[in-house]
């Protein structure tokens, strides 16, 4: 029986992944800063991990490697085995700061890193300052993508960028180079971020309140140092600045670089684009009509549902208790999610567009004569069967994995429907939630949880990949 993935291929691995990991260890270094600058004593762990990341990776770094013989399933079990190193690096610094089981760390480390920002902490206000921004900067670096800022910064440019670019579910090309692309997706997202805190200090916020909230709004990520998240606030400018900061995170990069090059028209050319501004504003109207949400909660929670980012600003029990009507649209939307080449997650509004397309086109090459030629364009492009095919494959595996956790979670007692909305939030990288998460969770439904972030972040097709190489890897 063939071998897909054999011995030789888990030790191509090893010199790109041990790059990777000391990356991991210098972001684990950088809260050390917030430790020291409020008097706080746990930079020791965050020291120790950051160390012990770079050391190790170091050690992989000396195997020897042939980078021209890494391939599109090397970059996926290396994204894959990246994100889950960088949550059990990230776990082990909470573990020590804050004394939270092994299990709960790891899933608060997981949510930040993957983006999701459901927190089993109930209390983040009595948190440290370091760990507050520790989990603030996961999200900002996991928003670009660990793998992605890995490439900007150490790879050298050439066919392993280009793999390990793929692997993190990215196509568009900005520059010519993979290289040059990630760089200057690199200098858009530094740019959006520093207009953020500069606009949060504007209507009013402290500093690192303003930091800490760019970080995980610009990454559509939603993280908060509130209990109350953006509702702690209590302002409608910080929340304006919010939906503008999520509507940046959930548009392409490829759109971004084309508006600061000058080309306005460009961006409401964009099919995903303008998908996302249709939906914002007739989701929208629909919870203003149908379940009297007031105008300002009504927007903020559209656009929070549908980039992924997860902000609220409401507490929990209100959630809970929203209609039903008001909880199947967020649902619906932290399914779809916003552009493909953003820092949003979910399933991406260009596979939903090639979905009801491709059902339109089969409708029509019916209708039309016999040998009727369709077109098949979307933005002008042309989509092939491989594209149509490939769309509905992912939805069918992505609604599977959402389906085993569900039960599994109404197994253990939870209510049907706010099962369904914490699934589809954990796999969507969204982070609102019913309630459900919590310290106390089963051990299962945590560890599916997990799985279920994890997934969501690197597009489920890399995790396959892995499984089906340690398989193939154990049985020779």
């Amino acid at each position: 029986m063939r071998k897909y993935i054999g011995k030789k291929d888990l030790l191509l691995i090893t010199n790109p992944l041990g790059i990777i990991m000391q990356g991991i260890g210098a972001v684990i270094l950088i809260p050390i800063i917030i430790a020291l600058i409020y008097g706080e004593h746990n930079y020791i762990g965050f020291l120790a991990f950051g160390v012990f990341s770079i050391g190790l990776g170091a050690i992989l770094r000396r195997l020897p490697a042939d980078y021209n013989r890494l391939q599109l399933k090397h970059g996926m079990i290396i994204a894959s085995l990246a994100w889950l190193w960088a949550a059990l690096i990230g776990s082990f610094c909470l573990m020590y700061s804050t004394n939270v089981d092994f299990l709960n760390a790891y899933f608060e480390s997981m949510s930040a890193w993957s983006g999701t920002g459901l927190s089993i902490y109930p209390d983040v206000e009595i948190l440290p300052k370091s760990i507050l921004f520790l989990r603030s900067l996961e999200q900002w670096v996991g928003g670009l993508g660990v793998v992605i800022v890995v490439i900007g910064i150490l790879i050298r440019p050439g066919t392993a960028a280009s793999r390990l670019y793929k692997s993190e579910a990215r196509e568009e090309k900005i520059k010519p180079s993979i290289t040059s692309t990630v760089k200057t997706i690199w200098w858009i997202y530094l740019l959006y971020t520093i207009v953020g805190v500069v606009l949060y200090l504007i209507v009013g916020m402290h500093l690192f309140d303003a930091i800490n909230l760019t970080f995980t709004t610009i990454c559509t990520g939603g993280m908060s140092i509130k209990n109350n998240n953006l509702g702690a606030y209590n302002s409608i400018p910080i929340y304006i600045v919010t939906m503008i900061l999520m509507i940046l995170g959930g548009t392409s990069f490829l759109v971004h670089y084309k508006a600061l090059k000058g080309n306005i028209m460009d961006v409401f050319h964009d099919l995903q684009f303008q998908a996302m501004i249709l939906i914002i504003s007739v989701f929208s109207v629909l919870l203003i009509v149908v379940s009297n949400f007031t105008s300002v909660n009504s927007f903020f929670f559209i656009i929070s549902a549908l980039s992924t980012t997860g902000a609220n600003i409401q507490p929990t029990p209100i959630m809970v208790n929203w209609p039903d009507f008001a909880k199947i649209l967020i649902i619906g939307l932290m399914i779809v999610g916003m552009s493909a080449g953003s820092t949003s997650g979910a399933a991406k509004l260009i596979r939903i567009v090639i979905l009801f397309k491709g059902v339109y086109w089969e409708i029509k090459r019916i209708l039309s004569p016999q040998g009727s030629v369709i077109p098949r364009k979307i933005s002008g492009k042309p989509v092939e069967d491989v594209e149509i095919r490939e769309a509905g494959s992912y939805m069918f595996i992505y609604f599977i994995f959402i389906f085993i956790s569900w039960l599994v979670l109404v197994q253990y007692g939870y209510d049907g429907f706010n099962s369904f909305f914490e699934v589809v939030s954990a796999q969507g990288n969204n982070g609102l939630s019913m309630g459900i998460v919590s310290p106390t969770m089963p051990d299962l439904a945590t560890i599916l949880l997990i799985f279920n972030m994890w997934i969501g972040r690197i597009e489920i097709i890399p995790a396959l990949v892995l499984f089906k190489g340690l398989w193939d890897a154990f049985r020779g």
